[in-house]
């Protein structure tokens, strides 16, 4: 039924649910993974500062990103299942996320729902909300 499976990952124990949830649906289709870590682009401040500091700031959150991605690359082949990784600079994660699964042919997407409660849940934004909304291909939200 699905054949590629995006997972895209923050490195939080939520997205981690997902990761295995995620995993274990690719090994039982014998599909394949591409998991996705979204960065937040350095703002203009900080992007002068890292120039003259040798992009210290940037190197520690692609460092992080590579070790999300790790993670998911680990976890798949140890299950067996085909991963390919990538990392993004985008200021709408949900954008990025909706553009990877349209960019690599992805049919399904497997990933956390960050709930919020109460007053948080009306002023706050929810990635997996908006990727849902924005976004053709099928996603299977792991709570």
């Amino acid at each position: 039924m699905y054949t590629h499976i995006l997972i895209p990952t923050d490195g939080s124990d939520a997205a981690a649910h997902a990761i295995d949830t995620g995993i274990r649906l690719a090994a039982q289709l014998h599909a394949r993974v591409h998991a996705l870590h979204v960065l937040p682009p350095l703002p203009a401040v900080s992007f002068i500062a890292d120039m003259v500091q040798g992009d210290a700031c940037k190197h520690r959150s692609v460092a992080h990103a590579l070790e999300y991605l790790d993670e998911v690359r680990e976890k798949a082949e140890a299950a067996g299942v085909p991963c390919d990784a990538e990392y993004v600079f985008d200021n709408r994660p949900y954008s990025a996320i909706a553009g990877a699964a349209t960019k690599h042919h992805c049919d399904l997407i497997v990933m956390d729902a960050h709930t919020h409660n109460g007053i948080e849940r009306l002023m706050l934004s929810n990635v997996t909300h908006k990727v849902i909304l924005c976004c053709d291909v099928p996603v299977l939200v792991c709570h």
